[in-house]
């Protein structure tokens, strides 16, 4: 065949194989890897239930996750994250014993409040231009000083209401929990306001470079103060889907989560100085930190190692992501 009769690809259609981002197709092949890895250590690994039961405990991470997601696309962090997941689960489970009228407000309650600290940050980083970093870290040391100076320093006596059980461990389906549904929610949302929206479009022009978004005429301080908005929303709305499945709120709920989050999101291929991802990749990510929490445990690792290991990974995509800007 000469070169004159090759087909030609479809005009404004790239071939395949630079349509699949690599991240993405990598951590789907890791999830893979884990499950059969898994089930060399439990049978029981490839069960539909057991499945099914980390899909579970992957929802509420997902949720947190997907708020982190539209923090890191404009290149910023969220470290306020633990303490704001504690406050609205707190928050929503204090409302719960009001009686009727404050179970119906808990959950409003402890999204206001997640709400609020996003808007505190957003508002710090977006339009007095202090770092992410200092600035999250200091409203995550704030919120935990007021749950410390609210439960007077003992574990919270509120439980949480009837909704938030059902909201996190009901069933709509026939095995499949209502926290599953309600990830698969917020993962819509996401996805239409990446893809559809102008807001998502200016997460991504601001990640790839704030001044030139700024320059060509975008609200780059109030997009970052929406971003964090939506981050503490989310990490609330997790906080109360663990609280309903834990029946109740606790202290230092959210530090487990931290870590996974960022990772979840990295792993899943969203470049942590901003600007590129996609959340089928964070998708990803969730699914398979949650797989290697669940393959850790059976190894019986302690948690000093699991956070070692995810700092490892952060460092390792951080370093691969480095070397891929430089080509």
């Amino acid at each position: 065949m000469t070169p004159a009769s090759t087909p030609a690809p479809a005009a404004g259609r790239p071939p395949l194989s630079r349509r699949i981002d690599p991240a993405i197709a990598t951590a789907y092949g890791c999830i893979v890897a884990m499950i059969l890895i898994g089930a060399l250590y439990s049978p029981n690994f490839l069960a539909p239930a057991y499945l099914l039961q980390q899909l579970k405990v992957a929802a509420f991470l997902g949720v947190i996750a997907s708020g982190m997601m539209l923090v890191i696309l404009i290149g910023h962090i969220d470290l306020s994250v633990p303490w704001v997941l504690t406050t609205g689960a707190m928050m929503a489970s204090a409302m719960s014993s009001y009686g009727p009228v404050g179970a119906a407000f808990a959950i409003p309650a402890g999204l206001l409040c997640g709400a609020a600290f996003g808007l505190l940050n957003g508002f710090i980083v977006g339009y007095m231009r202090v770092p992410s970093m200092i600035v999250t870290m200091a409203v995550n040391a704030v919120a935990q000083g007021l749950m410390v100076a609210y439960t007077g320093g003992f574990a919270p006596q509120d439980s949480a209401s009837p909704l938030m059980r059902w909201l996190a461990t009901g069933t709509l389906i026939p095995n499949v929990a209502n926290g599953v549904l309600v990830w698969a929610l917020v993962g819509l949302a996401t996805l239409f306001l990446l893809g559809r929206t102008t807001f998502g479009r200016a997460l991504y022009a601001i990640g790839n470079r704030e001044r030139a978004a700024y320059l060509s005429g975008l609200p780059t301080r109030r997009v970052t103060l929406l971003a964090f908005v939506a981050s503490g929303t989310l990490s609330a709305l997790g906080g109360i889907l663990l609280a309903g499945y834990a029946a109740k709120a606790s202290q230092s709920m959210g530090d487990a989560y931290l870590l996974p989050s960022i990772a979840a999101v990295v792993l899943g291929g969203t470049h942590v100085l901003g600007g590129k991802g996609s959340y089928f990749g964070t998708i990803a990510g969730v699914i398979l930190v949650t797989l290697l929490q669940s393959i850790l445990s059976v190894m019986q690792i302690e948690e000093a190692g699991r956070q070692l290991i995810y700092g490892g990974v952060i460092v390792a995509m951080l370093l691969l992501y480095g070397r891929q800007s430089g080509r």
